[in-house]
């Protein structure tokens, strides 16, 4: 069973280096959608068909380095990365659209 993975600017790093797949979620403690969407990102964390990826959270204020990495433009913020490279990033306001992130990366 996946669990989904607490992150900051340092971590990440050597996360998408260590992991194959890795989905970064950024989010604002204050950003309504990303409370809805989190229970669907805990769910997918947990489905077998997403297995082979790292699910990854972090609180996008906090860490100024990777949001900015990924030209974050609001919350909440899906990045997608391969093999240390990032594959796609946008802001996801629905779950089947963070599905579809997901299986990008399958």
């Amino acid at each position: 069973m996946m669990t989904i993975t607490e992150s900051n600017d340092n971590d990440l790093r050597r996360l998408i280096f260590d992991k194959e797949r890795v989905v970064v979620k950024f989010v604002d403690e204050t950003c309504p959608l990303c409370k809805a969407l989190a229970p669907a990102f805990a769910r997918f964390s947990t489905d077998p068909t997403f297995k082979h990826i790292t699910f990854v959270r972090m609180n996008a204020a906090e860490n100024p380095v990777s949001s900015k990495e990924v030209k974050m433009s609001g919350t909440p913020f899906f990045a997608i990365y391969r093999h240390a490279t990032l594959v796609d990033c946008g802001i996801i306001s629905t779950e089947e659209a963070l599905k579809e992130l997901l299986l990008k990366l399958k």
